[in-house]
């Protein structure tokens, strides 16, 4: 998927995308959260936050490709002093990027 998909970055995020073998249902959406983010309780609350923002979203995005969304050092710390809506608006700001 990495060779031929396409990627975007903001601070925070990176959305990789690439083309799917079957286009058939949902589109399929994987986390990645490095070791370098934080521990173990870090990267499953950030991946479970991400989870629930991208369920509001998944409709938004086509169905023809897979997504991976990999987590950056330092979003766990300012999610967690910024709050949730915050966190949204990282996320919709990737997904902006990637629409355009």
């Amino acid at each position: 998927m990495y060779r031929q998909g396409r990627s975007v970055s903001t601070r925070f995020l990176t959305l990789w995308w690439g083309p799917r073998d079957e286009p058939v249902g949902e589109p399929r959406l994987g986390f990645a959260v490095p070791r370098g983010v934080g521990n173990a309780v870090v990267r499953n609350r950030i991946k479970r936050q991400l989870r629930e923002i991208m369920r509001g979203r998944i409709e938004s995005v086509p169905s023809a490709n897979d997504y991976v969304l990999i987590v950056r050092q330092g979003l766990p710390e300012a999610a967690e002093a910024n709050g949730h809506e915050w966190l949204e608006e990282r996320v919709d700001e990737v997904l902006g990027k990637a629409a355009a």
